[in-house]
């Protein structure tokens, strides 16, 4: 499968003018993919005061998006603001090229931010099932919180969206090999770069690791489309020979 990430500077607050983004570097990319991903609340920022800008799941973006997989033939995944029963969910948002989707809400909610008191948290994991690939996707935070994504379903590939700032880019870049490792999974984070209103620095290192751990593609700073291809086969192969999986605890998560 051919995965496109896009790592970019995010415009506070205005989904037109991020989707108008969006669209412009789609149309100069020249290669050819399977998956496009986009960051963590890729309209808006990482923003505390979703009450004017939240979207319904019939909303604008939700619209865009089932166009542009339409008209691409890919699958677009992302995070945005929704609002649903009087309550604001930071959603991922899975449309498959026919225009369905699937969606996961960020289980783990930022209490630094302040999150957990405007968002309401997901209630389930969600394994997404595209080109014959059993997908995880999860959300900046979570990366944290191991348990939550250990891969007891055996999934292929593990995603996170994230507005993850400079100050802590380290554990990003950790992270995201231990989980690769840990999992056996080819993991992809897909961060933004840029300032928001907070003043916050984000400095991206969007990037793809493969199950034992090794960089595939680092976007570093750099703002555009990054495209790389991963190898199922490989990756069965490998964990049939190492057998790592079998050894795993088993446990159930509480929600």
């Amino acid at each position: 499968m051919r995965i496109a990430i896009f790592q970019t500077a995010l415009i506070w607050q205005q989904p037109e003018n991020n989707r108008n983004l969006i669209e412009k570097y789609l149309h100069t990319c020249k290669e050819t993919f399977d998956l496009l991903i986009l960051p963590e609340m890729f309209t808006t920022g990482f923003t505390m005061t979703p009450s004017e800008i939240a979207e319904s799941m019939n909303g604008i973006t939700i619209q865009w998006l089932k166009n542009l997989a339409r008209e691409k033939k890919i699958a677009v995944t992302g995070s945005l603001i929704i609002k649903e029963q009087e309550q604001f969910y930071n959603r991922l948002v899975f449309i498959f090229p026919d225009g369905t989707l699937e969606w996961y809400d960020k289980r783990h909610l930022f209490s630094l931010a302040g999150e957990e008191k405007v968002y309401t948290k997901g209630k389930e994991k969600r394994i997404i099932e595209y080109k014959d690939w059993k997908i995880c996707p999860l959300i900046c935070y979570d990366l944290r919180f191991p348990v939550f994504s250990r891969n007891v379903e055996a999934y292929d590939l593990l995603i996170y969206v994230a507005n993850w700032p400079k100050p802590r880019i380290n554990a990003w870049n950790a992270l995201l090999k231990a989980r690769a490792i840990e999992n056996m999974v080819y993991t992809v984070g897909v961060n933004r770069i840029g300032t928001d209103a907070n003043e916050l620095e984000y400095t991206g290192s969007s990037q793809v690791v493969d199950y034992l751990g090794n960089e595939i593609l680092n976007a570093q700073d750099k703002q555009g489309i990054f495209v790389v291809q991963i190898d199922k086969e490989d990756m069965l192969e490998t964990r049939k020979k190492l057998n790592f999986l079998n050894d795993r605890d088993v446990f159930q998560l509480e929600f």
